[in-house]
């Protein structure tokens, strides 16, 4: 035995891998074929499936009669709408938001094991997950017999040698390795080009339940079509050669790359796993999800996903080893699951989409971050304080949160609605990390309705809670309701003769509901709102558009402890959406928790630069906490053809004058002034901003000294200068006013405040 070369691992290569971290001894990458690991015939044999993951896929006892939720989609105001979010195809892997590095397609021929065995700790029976061929003290166990919990025969040698032909089709090269359900071997098709293949055979021809799995793939995998998932291309029988039984082989195509578990393989200086990075990871889960969704869309869960089954060649990524798939309706065949990763009602409920959209989410988080998956941590996160990335991104957290939810009525609800917040999140992720922003438009909410907080002449005052309530976005309107022609003819006005409109509608139907809760709520009746919230919600129609209205109605009528409430629900539900963090802002803001506002503001602006309320929120909130700097900088970051650049020009001003009472003041007014002069406003408005930054610049110099040289608007910081350009302005203003008290008023504040002088 030789020992492990592995930074801070005491283990010894027994096999080809450590028998304590499991990894392969040299620091190369582990190329992979259909998801088992391989190595090339000159190197060590590897015949470990497992890396570093929890082991093999367990079978789940059949349960004849046993209540399938088969995947339907639950109802709840707090389950995301999943007839709204499907996507059309995205591009290349990483969704064009990040760059994967590429995984380079190796030579199957270069993979066929020289001496093709199963380690003892790897030998579990098939039919009660015993460990079986074990060997005691020098003796070495047996490959192959019967295992004493249940008396199930069990075999882990190969049943085909290089060579053979397998229906008169298939020749054998050898064993590529030994999997979950059997092993698999390289094959050329003579049929086809002599492409490759691989033959994915039983677990062990005696073992019910691994028979079971291979007829059910024999009968609908083949029909699976689908760029992400690997193709099945036959179904063959071949002799086994000790007892002449026919033993059954799957033929899929040949994927020669790095599963997603060797490519989160590598260990730092002290052993520790190291994560992919969250970009990466969140672009993987992108990426493999339609296939999911595909799936399901078929009537068929896959059960059993985990890093080891997905595989990375050059740019694509595939789902591969389909042994656990099932059928929804299927109640009576054997599943199988990963402790770690399976959703805590699998074995007593059955699969649904809901649950394998659990084992989604439990990958994406393995793939990011070290936690103790198997027992600490066996079905929840840990919190994010024991997490430092969960702590940065808490939009990556709620997703994996809502993913992961004890009661699969609370997660996802489809493969499709996932991608749309995965989506958001990633750019997000990747917006904070290289400061571009990342806008889309949200498939499930309109943009800002209008802007609030952006009048030049209330900032930095915050807008009241209703005049909020009216600015936020809204959910888009399913366009497959029997009243989203009529909605579309009534869609604006005075909300009193909206309310009156949709009364009299034509017809019934959740979205005209929703619609009269949003004009009541315009027309300042949140109770009648509410009123019809409460009939909707207990209808099999609620979804959690209801809690967005609340929350709504309860900003509208000021009860913003509530509306916090309410977004930061719909924050939970729907973590990629910039509408609900812009709403919890808001209400936090109104509540008077400027931090908390400041981080969800800023989380917007970041991403999606089209959300101008955001902007001034962040301006806004920094200078409550006398950031003038980061008040400036925050303005200044709307772009100049953004139809908001001069009211920023004007919060940047704003700001600038706060800053008045700093040690830098002098600088702060000058900058104003220089910022006022180049703002194309009208004469009078321009003459009332002097006013404020000469009258600022007066009690400044009065207060303190100001250093030689410095000027604003081209007076330098004494009284006489000041007041000389003050009379200016005041004169300005009454040569432009129409009103002769008003002229009058202007040219006695002239007057008054012109320095004394004899004449």
């Amino acid at each position: 035995m030789t020992t492990c070369t592995r930074p801070g691992c005491a283990g010894a290569i027994a096999d080809g891998f450590c028998d304590e971290c499991g990894m392969a001894p040299a620091p190369q990458l582990v190329s992979a074929v259909n998801g088992v690991a391989v190595t090339p015939s000159t190197a060590t044999p590897a015949h470990s499936l497992a890396l570093h993951a929890p082991g093999p896929s367990t079978p789940l006892t059949s349960s004849s009669g046993r209540q399938s939720r088969g995947g339907s989609s639950r109802s709840s105001s707090r389950s995301s709408r999943s007839n709204r979010t499907g996507r059309s195809a995205r591009g290349r892997l990483g969704a064009g938001l990040v760059s994967i590095p590429q995984v380079p397609y190796r030579d199957p021929s270069t993979a066929v094991l020289s001496d093709p065995q199963v380690p003892e700790r790897e030998r579990f029976c098939g039919s009660c997950s015993t460990p079986v061929g074990r060997g005691r003290d020098t003796t070495p166990g047996r490959p192959e017999g019967f295992c004493r919990q249940c008396g199930s025969a069990y075999s882990f040698t190969p049943k085909l040698a290089a060579g053979d032909l397998v229906s008169g089709q298939y020749e054998v090269l050898g064993c590529l390795a030994h999997g979950g359900l059997g092993w698999v071997y390289l094959a050329r098709d003579r049929n086809v080009s002599d492409r490759w293949v691989v033959l994915k055979g039983l677990l062990d021809s005696g073992d019910a339940d691994a028979m079971a799995a291979a007829v059910a793939e024999r009968q609908f995998l083949a029909t699976v079509e689908h760029p992400n998932i690997v193709k099945i291309f036959n179904f063959v029988r071949h002799p086994d050669p000790r007892t002449g039984e026919q033993v059954g082989y799957i033929v899929m195509e040949y994927v020669g790359g790095a599963s997603l578990k060797e490519l989160r393989s590598n260990r730092d200086a002290i052993g520790n796993l190291e994560p992919l990075p969250l970009a990466q990871g969140l672009a993987y889960i992108l990426e493999i999800l339609p296939a999911l969704g595909h799936l399901h869309s078929l009537g068929l869960l896959y059960c059993d996903f985990k890093p080891d089954n997905m595989i990375q060649t050059e740019e694509q990524l595939k789902l591969i080893d389909l042994g656990a798939v099932r059928r929804m309706d299927d109640e009576d065949s054997a599943g199988f699951k990963t402790d770690g990763y399976c959703a805590p009602e699998l074995e007593t409920e059955g699969a649904s989409i809901e649950s394998d959209l659990f084992t989604v989410a439990r990958t994406l988080a393995l793939l990011t971050f070290n936690f103790d998956y198997r027992s600490a941590y066996r079905y929840d996160l840990p919190p994010a304080g024991e997490v430092p990335l969960l702590a940065a991104y808490p939009s990556f957290h709620r997703l994996l949160i809502r993913a992961t939810a004890p009661d699969a009525n609370d997660r996802f609800a489809s493969a499709a609605e996932m991608i749309e917040q995965v989506t958001g999140v990633l750019r997000e992720v990747v917006a904070a990390q290289d400061g571009a922003p990342r806008p889309a438009p949200s498939t499930v909410f309109s943009g800002e309705r209008r802007p609030f907080g952006t009048e030049p002449n209330q900032w930095p005052v915050m807008p009241a809670p209703a005049v909020i309530a009216a600015a936020l976005p809204i959910p888009l309107v399913d366009p497959t309701d029997p009243a989203a022609g009529f909605l579309a003819t009534n869609a604006g006005g005075d909300p009193k003769m909206v309310v009156a409109a949709l009364e009299a509608a034509p017809v019934s139907s959740p979205e005209l509901t929703l619609a009269l809760v949003r004009a009541r709520i315009e027309a300042g009746d949140p109770v009648a709102a509410r009123a019809e919230l409460d009939v909707l919600e207990a209808s099999e129609d609620a979804d959690w558009r209801i809690t967005w209205y609340r929350g709504l109605a309860a900003l509208a009528a000021g009860e913003t402890d509530s509306a916090r409430g309410f977004f930061d629900t719909v924050y939970d539900l729907l973590p990629g959406e910039a509408a609900a963090k812009l709403a919890f802002a808001a209400a936090a803001e109104c509540e008077g928790d400027a931090t908390t506002a400041a981080a969800l503001y800023e989380r917007v602006w970041r991403t999606d630069n089209g959300y101008a309320s955001a902007a001034f929120g962040v301006a806004r909130t920094r200078l409550r906490d006398r950031d003038i700097d980061g008040a400036i900088a925050a303005a200044e970051s709307v772009p100049a053809s953004s139809s908001h650049h001069v009211a920023a020009q004007l919060a940047a001003f704003g700001a600038q004058l706060e800053g008045g009472g700093l040690q830098r003041a002098h600088e702060y007014l000058a900058a104003a002034g220089d910022r006022l002069t180049a703002l194309p406003l009208d004469p009078e408005h321009k003459a009332w901003k002097s006013i404020a930054v000469l009258d600022a610049a007066r009690e400044l110099a009065a207060g303190q000294p100001i250093p030689q040289g410095h000027t604003v608007l081209g007076c330098r910081f004494t009284d006489t200068d000041l007041r000389r350009a003050l009379e200016t302005q005041y004169r300005t203003l009454a040569r432009l006013s129409p009103d002769s008290t008003a002229k009058r008023d202007l040219v006695n504040r002239a007057n008054a405040v012109r320095p004394v002088s004899w004449v």
